[in-house]
């Protein structure tokens, strides 16, 4: 029975070591796959950090472009301005221009006498009148089109 009981402790311990040889070669597998998803990680980290640093540098390119457009469209604002009121002024002065051109067209136009017959179909109009009405047609389609007289 000794030497029985020997036999089976030591079947047992080889048994216990092919088993653990076994386990061995698992967590080998385990740890050569972990250490490629190491590397494949890192690669992809670095990948990131080189993402974010471009993105970083864009974004200031971006900050520094939106100051420039700030600066540079406050100046444009305040010349549009600007030129909006001195537009208005002259659109002012060219009303004021062409009524006194009608007023002058109007008074160099000569009194008709008061008609003794009917009037035909088609009024005769004096050719001062006609300059007057071509010239406010004239400004009211500028002015309509947004320009100066």
């Amino acid at each position: 029975m000794n030497h029985s009981l020997g036999l089976m402790i030591e079947s047992l311990v080889a048994i216990l070591l092919m088993v653990t040889v076994g386990y061995c070669i698992v967590l080998n597998k385990r740890l050569q796959r972990l250490k490629a998803d190491e590397h494949s990680l890192k690669a992809t980290i670095a990948e990131l950090i080189t993402a974010t640093e471009i993105a970083e540098r864009a974004i200031g390119g971006l900050k520094h472009t939106v100051r420039d457009v700030n600066e540079h469209l406050g100046s444009q604002l305040t010349a549009a301005t600007q030129m909006s009121a001195h537009l208005k002024n002259q659109l002012a002065e060219g009303d004021g221009v062409i009524r006194r051109l009608s007023k002058i067209a109007s008074a160099a136009r000569p009194a008709a006498p008061a008609p003794s017959a009917p009037e035909p179909e088609t009024p005769q109009i004096s050719s001062a009148k006609a300059v007057a009405a071509a010239a406010q047609a004239f400004s009211e389609r500028r002015r309509a089109n947004g320009l100066a007289a």
